[in-house]
C-alpha cells in the first residue's frame, strides 16, 4: 500500500507535468510555447537542420554503419513538410515510429524513446511546430546499402528493440525523480548515445545507459551507471545539473557531440527539470569507489618510455591550464587527477581532445567559455599517445597507456 506520502508525490508530479499543465491552458499561445519547451527538451533541431539549411526543414545528412540518412522536413509546408499532418499522426509518428500512412520510420528518428512522451505533450510539440514559418524543401532520398534499404527489415529491429508505451510513473520514487526519468528516457533520449550500439543498430534494455561509441562520429559516451566511467555516483547533485545547463561544472567540462546537446537544448531548461534530471541520474549510478587499476595494453619498456616522453609534453603544453599535479582550475579548466572520464577503458575522448582540442558550449551560464587548442599540427603521433599515456596513468589515475597508432587511427575522424 503506498503510503500518504508517496501519494500526494505522485499527485504533484502529475499537477506539474507538462501534460497536466497544457491542458490547463487554453490559449493556442501558451501551448505553442509549452511545445517549443518541449522541442527544446528534445532536441529537434539538432537532426532536423542542416547545417547552413533553414531552421527544421531536414537535410541533415546522418552517416551510419549502414548507409547515409538525411532529416526530414518538419516544417509546416503542406507539400514537402508536415503541414497536412493531424497531431494524432505526428502522435503516432513520435509513439510508434510510423508514418501517417503506416509507414515505417529508421531508428535514427528516436522514437523508440518518444514513444514515453505523453500524448498532450506531443500535441504541444506538433501545435509549436505548425506555428513556425513553412519551407519548402524536398526531403533528400536516404542512401542506404542493400540490404538496409529494404524498410521491410525495420519490422525485425523494431521486434528486437522497439517496446511501444507512454511512461509510467514508478510510484516507489519522488515526484522529482519521475520527472527526471521522464525527461531522460523519453524528450531527452539520452540513451542513443549512452548504451552501446550492436551490430544490428540496437540497443537492449538490460545495457541502457551503460556507454558506447558513437557510430561513425569517434566519440565516446560514458556510462551513466559505471562509476568507472561518468562517475556520477560521485558527483553531487549540483554538478550534475550545472554541467548539463552550462556545459561545466566543478568536477567536469562537455565537449564534442555533448556540447551541442547542451547548447541547443539542455541550456534552456528550467531549473527544476535539470535538477530532476540530476536525481535520476545520480540515482542509476553506482555508488562511488575507485575504478581498479587497468591492465597495460603496451609492453612495459614501450609504456616506460611514453610516459616519461609524456611528461615532457604536459609540462611544456598542458599544465599551464591543467596544473602541475593535474589539479586544473575548474570550472574552466578541468582537473585530470582522480578524474574517471581521463581513465576509462576507452582512451577515444582523451585522444581526441589533444589532437582537435574544442570549446565547451557557450551558454548563458557561461557565456564565454575557454577552449583548448588543437595539438594535431604540433605534436607527433608518438607524442600524442605519449601525453594521454601520462595523463591516464599520473597522480594516482588508474589507466592504461595507448599507442601511437591509436593517436594515428584518430587524426581522420570527423570534427562535426
Amino acid at each position: 500500500m503506498l503510503s500518504r506520502a508517496r501519494i500526494l508525490g505522485l499527485l504533484f508530479w502529475f499537477l506539474a507535468s507538462p501534460a497536466y499543465a497544457q491542458q490547463q491552458q487554453n490559449s493556442p499561445s501558451d501551448i505553442v510555447k509549452r511545445g517549443e519547451y518541449l522541442a527544446r527538451a528534445g532536441d529537434c533541431i539538432a537532426c532536423h537542420t542542416a547545417p547552413e539549411g533553414r531552421v527544421f526543414a531536414g537535410g541533415r545528412a546522418m552517416p551510419t554503419p549502414f548507409g547515409t540518412l538525411y532529416s526530414s522536413n518538419i516544417t509546416p509546408d503542406r507539400d514537402t513538410g508536415i503541414g497536412k499532418w493531424t497531431t494524432e499522426d505526428f502522435y503516432k509518428a513520435m509513439h510508434t515510429g510510423r508514418f501517417p500512412d503506416g509507414g515505417l520510420m529508421y531508428p535514427a528518428m528516436p522514437f523508440a524513446s518518444y514513444t514515453k512522451v505523453t500524448q498532450a505533450d506531443s500535441a504541444a510539440i506538433f501545435a509549436y511546430l505548425k506555428s513556425i514559418p513553412p519551407v519548402s524543401q524536398k526531403n533528400r532520398e536516404h542512401d542506404l546499402r542493400f540490404p538496409y534499404s529494404n524498410r521491410q527489415l525495420i519490422l525485425g529491429w523494431r521486434t528486437l528493440f522497439f517496446s511501444e508505451g507512454e511512461y509510467k510513473p514508478d510510484p516507489s520514487k519522488s515526484a522529482e525523480w519521475n520527472r527526471g526519468a521522464y525527461l531522460v528516457e523519453g524528450l531527452g533520449h539520452c540513451g542513443m548515445c549512452h548504451s552501446p550500439i550492436n551490430a544490428l543498430g540496437g540497443t537492449s534494455q538490460s545495457d541502457a545507459f551503460k556507454g558506447g561509441l558513437i557510430p561513425m562520429q569517434n566519440w565516446y559516451a560514458p556510462s551513466l551507471t559505471s562509476n568507472r566511467e561518468a562517475g556520477l555516483g560521485d558527483w553531487s547533485l549540483k554538478d550534475i545539473a550545472d554541467l548539463l545547463k552550462t556545459g561545466v561544472s566543478a568536477r567536469g567540462v562537455v565537449y564534442g557531440p555533448m556540447a551541442e546537446v547542451v547548447h541547443n537544448s539542455l541550456q534552456y531548461l528550467i531549473d527544476e527539470d535539470t535538477n530532476a534530471m540530476a536525481v535520476y541520474l545520480k540515482s542509476i549510478a553506482e555508488p562511488a569507489s575507485r575504478p581498479p587499476s587497468a591492465s597495460a595494453t603496451l609492453p612495459t619498456t614501450e609504456s616506460s618510455l611514453l610516459v616519461s616522453l609524456g611528461k615532457t609534453v604536459y609540462d611544456a603544453r598542458c599544465a599551464s591550464c591543467h596544473g602541475v599535479q593535474g589539479e586544473g582550475k575548474p570550472p574552466h579548466w578541468p582537473p585530470l587527477a582522480n578524474n574517471q572520464s581521463i581513465e576509462m577503458e576507452s582512451a577515444v575522448n582523451a585522444i581526441r581532445m589533444v589532437l582537435n582540442g574544442g570549446y565547451p558550449p557557450g551558454t548563458e551560464g557561461n557565456p564565454r567559455p575557454y577552449g583548448m587548442p588543437p595539438f594535431a599540427g604540433l605534436l607527433s603521433d608518438n607524442e600524442v599517445a605519449a601525453v594521454v599515456s601520462y595523463i591516464r596513468t599520473a597522480w594516482g589515475n588508474r589507466g592504461a597507456p595507448v599507442s601511437a597508432r591509436d593517436a594515428n587511427e584518430l587524426r581522420s575522424a570527423p570534427l562535426n
